[in-house]
């Protein structure tokens, strides 16, 4: 039997993320349990095993701190691999597509193709002519 691409539920996709809920739901309240319980009482009721009270805080922050870096250095990188706007590589590259106006029909949707700077200078910069 072939199995079929759908973008519907299966039931073992929905038996999986069911139980991701609950290990989820079951993480959060644990972690708010060891957050704002005072140690007293957690050790009255024999939980003796537990990371310090700063964790409960430092850890997402620090997590939130990496991500705001990594954003920024992803982003650094980005602006740091794009070419200038005076270089050459913004005009063409080796796979540019270009076409040739007797290929164009009236009235038709013309091919797709790389557009020329100039024309996109000429589309957004150059007022028409009066």
């Amino acid at each position: 039997m072939m199995v079929e691409n759908s973008p519907s539920p299966l039931p073992q996709r929905a038996i999986y993320g069911f139980v991701l809920h609950l290990g989820s739901q079951f993480g959060f309240c644990l972690y708010c349990v060891w957050a704002f319980i005072p140690d007293e009482w957690l050790h009255s009721i024999g939980l003796t095993y537990w990371p310090q009270k700063y964790w409960a805080l430092a850890a997402p922050i620090y997590f939130l701190v990496a991500l705001m870096v990594f954003v920024a250095v992803l982003f650094g990188i980005n602006m740091y691999n794009t070419a200038p706007l005076d270089s050459v590589n913004n005009f063409t590259d080796a796979f540019a597509r270009s076409q040739r106006s007797e290929d164009d029909e009236r009235g038709g949707v013309p091919r797709m193709k790389d557009v020329s700077i100039s024309e996109v200078n000429v589309m957004f910069y150059m007022s028409p002519q009066p």
